[in-house]
């Protein structure tokens, strides 16, 4: 393998070899009111700094929102959820994998998000660590980042 990466680099340079440095503006670009920004944890990654950081830097720090998954806070999330689609604010939902039960009632809500009817501005921004119980239908039509 390091042979064929010395080869890469020698012959086409060092940028084919490195991965690219990772753009939370582009991949922001990338999503859609419709489509949630997934961000697939791993052990120790906390990619919230560079999202308060994102937000700052649009002017969305007062219309962020964020909820830390677990016992008792799918209601919660399912509130805030409703009024970040009405008012076009960006919603977090920390730690997705340690909610397994509040899933589908995750996917039913993004499921049902009308383009036509969404605050544009709105958007869903998730974080989990890899999980079966993690909904497919929103791994599909999510922009997915790891860190």
């Amino acid at each position: 393998l390091l042979g064929i990466q010395d080869f890469v680099a020698s012959n086409l340079g060092q940028r084919f070899v490195e991965p690219p440095a990772f753009d939370l503006g582009a991949c922001y670009k990338d999503g859609s009111p419709s489509s949630p920004l997934i961000f697939v944890l791993s052990s120790g990654a906390d990619p919230m700094a560079d999202l308060l950081k994102l937000a700052e830097d649009f002017r969305f720090t007062k219309k962020f929102e964020k909820v830390s998954l677990g016992q008792g806070q799918g209601p919660k999330a399912e509130k805030l959820l409703e009024l970040g689609m009405e008012r076009g604010m960006w919603v977090c939902l920390q730690n997705c994998h340690l909610s397994q039960s509040w899933m589908p009632i995750l996917e039913h809500i993004v499921d049902g998000i009308d383009p036509e009817k969404v605050n544009k501005d709105f958007r869903l921004w998730l974080t989990s660590m890899p999980s079966p119980d993690f909904p497919v239908s929103i791994l599909q039509n999510g922009v997915k980042m790891t860190l």
